[in-house]
């Protein structure tokens, strides 16, 4: 990866629709050859993926909880359980395995406090190996999600 590609992935991390022609211009090369490096981008797995960003208020969806759940014992087959399952709850919409006093983290999204009493009723609380589980409600947006930074690739 050179420095074209780090420019072609800064410019789609802000716009991923940004027409092939356009995102020539931005890091001077011409279309075609443009084309070929987004392309090997996106075969490589690099570019993984592209997705419109929808507003949660503006959908409905104005609680966001992060859940950390301590599982008891620790087994790959249990984390893969835990991981398996929550992989299929729509309102998860991240989820990591970390370290520290919770082994999962989930970012979760629900339109408001009685939808998560039922999701973490009905689904979070019957999920394999649950010792402990803690929620900290969102009070307010800091920082969206952003691009990736991007500039230990120089050189």
């Amino acid at each position: 990866m050179d420095g074209v590609d780090r420019r072609i992935l800064e410019e789609l991390q802000r716009d991923g629709r940004l027409p092939n022609t356009a995102l020539a211009d931005r890091v001077r090369l011409s279309p075609s050859p443009c084309l070929r490096r987004v392309r090997g981008l996106e075969s490589s797995g690099v570019i993984s993926g592209y997705r419109a960003e929808v507003d949660r208020f503006a959908v409905g969806l104005g609680l966001t909880v992060f859940v950390e759940i301590k599982v008891a014992g620790h087994s790959r087959d249990l984390a893969g359980r835990i991981e398996q399952t929550v992989a299929t709850v729509p309102e998860v919409v991240g989820c990591h395995l970390v370290s520290g006093s919770a082994d999962f983290l989930l970012e979760v999204v629900v339109a408001d406090l009685q939808a998560y009493e039922r999701l973490l009723l009905d689904t979070l609380l019957t999920l394999p190996g649950v010792e402990d589980l803690r929620s900290n409600f969102s009070l307010r947006t800091v920082k969206q999600a952003s691009p990736l930074p991007l500039d230990h690739l120089r050189g």
